[in-house]
């Protein structure tokens, strides 16, 4: 496992190299955040309570949902978009050549992104947000951990939806067309457009119950407490899509690897 520790650990140093990139989209972020601060508090003005969040609680998800964006990869992300270039280019042959596995090393590649962008550009629009509007935090040690075991579940279940997208392209040629179809698909049912609470009837149910509400909604939901079921349960529907896609990731893996077709030779 020490390889992919350094993988992962490489990976923190290459993004934290952008250093002007990150601090435009954190203040990006910030600036939406604003924005949406202005929609959420004329929507529940007019709908109060509105899908079981009140005023702090849907300020709170504006800020959350603004700096969790780029860690979880809801508009996708470079690594894995990076790993569907190299798959339509033909360059995917030298990262098979490896003494590695193809899931663990790209795994390890995302989650060195993943972190360096949660603790920049998730942290500073929280903070921003935390100063001008009274949200809401985790109170007690426990909550914490379930908050912090929330966002790792989450980067797993879009790394392995966006991989799957990635290796689309082992047998459309390019997957171009395929990310731009899981970013709208991301869009909606993550819960970055509106909260998933406030989706009606069976929509929101369906809603609920895709593995991109296990991305954003789901973990937001953990911070403020508002998990149908309790945290347990959003812990393990999270873990179960974790499962889920995995196991399909090494699968494609598997049946993608068995005859290599390089275009052009």
């Amino acid at each position: 496992m020490g390889v992919y520790w350094a993988i992962g650990v490489r990976s923190f140093r290459r993004f934290s190299t952008y250093r002007i990139a990150t601090a435009s989209g954190a203040f990006t972020n910030t600036v939406f955040g604003f924005i949406l601060c202005g929609i959420y508090l004329t929507l529940w003005h007019e709908r109060p309570g509105l899908g079981g969040y009140d005023v702090s609680d849907a300020l709170t998800f504006v800020w959350l949902q603004q700096g969790l964006l780029m860690p979880i990869g809801i508009f996708g992300a470079t690594t894995t978009v990076e790993l569907g270039e190299r798959v339509r280019s033909g360059e995917i042959a030298v990262d098979l050549y490896r003494p590695t596995q193809l899931l663990l090393w790209w795994l390890s590649v995302d989650f060195g992104r993943a972190i360096f962008q949660l603790l920049v550009r998730g942290v500073a629009p929280l903070l921003v947000g935390a100063l001008v509007f009274d949200l809401k935090f985790p109170s007690g040690a426990l909550t914490w951990c379930a908050v912090a075991a929330g966002l790792v579940f989450a980067i797993l279940v879009s790394f392995g939806l966006r991989y799957l997208v990635a290796l689309s392209g082992f047998w459309i040629t390019d997957s171009r067309g395929m990310e731009a179809l899981a970013l709208m698909l991301s869009c909606f049912f993550s819960g970055m457009i509106l909260p998933l609470v406030v989706f009606p009837g069976w929509l929101g149910e369906v809603a609920r119950a895709t593995p991109w509400a296990a991305t954003l909604q789901v973990p937001i939901d953990i911070w403020l407490g508002r998990n149908p079921g309790g945290t347990g349960a959003a812990l393990v529907f999270q873990l179960g899509w974790i499962l889920i896609l995995l196991l399909s990731c090494q699968l494609a893996t598997l049946v993608a690897t068995r005859k290599v077709v390089i275009q052009g030779g």
